[in-house]
């Protein structure tokens, strides 16, 4: 059974990847190491690779850390081009929303590349990334992201490191472009230790968890932690021993602070249009509700500036997809700019029934009533198919007068 959890916190004293990412959360919830490996078969990981995750120690401290190594003989590595890479797991039998976390880490981390190389997103190859381990990193960082349910996460400031990097596009600073675009808005800290410190996978993570920079306000119990471990050992300009690790805290909020039990988190988009036509901000938002990570999109009239007629329009997304569909929101109506927060929300469990031909979505309300309510567009069909074998009867009979 899985242990409940309201918040994580990550504090990345040797810094942030993929792997170290995995080791973390494995260590504080091994329960869940079967499962990470399972989604990395199915993501299409080759049986002559191995996955193991390890106890390690330091000398200073204790926990674990990934190893994905090749047992086969030669190379037997994934494409690198993004599409490519796209196209394989949309294939996989990956779960739903585990490839759809996936593929957005994978998105980010695309769009940083685009931006940094002046090319477009579908033309992004990735080469230190290009292979299974690194795939695998972001799959298993994905299904433990769902595993978890739907925690709010924090993070302490992200340490800098420095100096040189050796990349398939020749000598880069560190931190790499690509990780500079995709920490862009967090806080980071220089501790005087060069090298990579955060990875492009590791700051792709980061940026899909949307982590804050604060514990939740209110009281809450720390119920377990966990040490992931890179494999670099960190040269200290002192010489004194830090442990390359990145430490994550699980947190449960007490029962007598506990209020509606949270179902999950979504993201709200809002803005106000008061100068697109009526015909042409409807297909807008036709446009948006086609998108898949997109829930519902509403909008209400009111009076802006200057006494001025606005529609005010609220667009509710999967927490994952704020950053695309607020760029779908400004590129598909007039506004000149959006809001948009995390919301925690509570949903009833419901299911789909088949009465007849018709959906019927049954709700499973607190204290165990039942609603059922028929799909509007089912029910209007059904009344078109009955009207129209109304009057095909009537004609047979020779009744044309309605």
């Amino acid at each position: 059974m899985p242990r409940p959890v309201d918040h994580l916190h990550l504090d990345p004293l040797g810094g942030i990847a993929g792997d170290m990412f995995i080791a973390a959360v494995l260590d504080a919830f091994p329960e869940y190491g079967d499962g990470v490996e399972t989604a990395m078969r199915a993501a299409g990981l080759p049986a002559d690779w191995q996955f193991s995750c390890i106890g390690h120690t330091d000398g200073q401290l204790t926990g674990r850390r990934i190893d994905i190594a090749h047992d086969g003989i030669g190379p037997a590595q994934p494409s690198g081009n993004y599409a490519a890479i796209v196209e394989m797991l949309a294939a996989t039998g990956l779960d739903q929303t585990v490839r759809r976390r996936a593929l957005h880490i994978l998105e980010l981390l695309a769009q940083a590349e685009a931006a940094v190389h002046g090319v477009p997103l579908a033309n992004v190859h990735f080469h230190e990334i290009a292979d299974w381990d690194s795939i695998c990193d972001v799959v298993g960082a994905a299904w433990l992201i769902e595993a978890l349910g739907a925690p709010t996460w924090s993070i302490d400031p992200l340490p800098r490191g420095g100096g040189t990097i050796s990349t398939a596009h020749g000598v880069l600073p560190a931190p790499a472009p690509a990780t500079v675009k995709l920490l862009t808005g967090f806080a980071i800290r220089d501790d005087g230790i060069m090298g990579e410190r955060v990875t492009p996978t590791g700051a792709a993570i980061v940026r899909a968890l949307a982590p804050g920079p604060n514990l939740p306000d209110g009281p809450l119990t720390l119920t377990a932690e966990g040490t992931g471990f890179g494999h670099r050992i960190l040269p200290t300009p002192d010489g004194r021993p830090m442990s390359n690790i990145l430490r994550l805290t699980a947190f449960t909020r007490p029962p007598s602070d506990v209020g509606p039990r949270s179902a999950g988190r979504v993201g709200v988009i809002t803005f106000e249009i008061d100068d697109q036509s009526p015909e042409d901000l409807a297909l807008g938002l036709d446009h948006l509700r086609a998108r898949r990570d997109v829930l519902d999109v509403c909008q209400f009239a009111g009076v802006g500036k200057k006494g001025r007629m606005v529609i005010q329009i609220q667009v509710i997304c999967a927490d994952h997809a704020v950053n695309p569909i607020t760029e779908a929101c400004l590129a598909q109506t007039a506004t000149l700019g959006v809001r948009w927060r995390l919301e925690d929300r509570r949903t009833l469990p419901r299911e789909t029934l088949d009465r007849a031909g018709l959906r019927v979505k049954r709700a499973h309300r607190p204290g165990g009533d039942l609603t059922d309510k028929a799909e509007a567009d089912d029910l209007a069909r059904k009344t078109a198919d009955y009207a129209g074998r109304r009057r095909a009867r009537r004609a047979a009979e020779g009744d044309d007068d309605g």
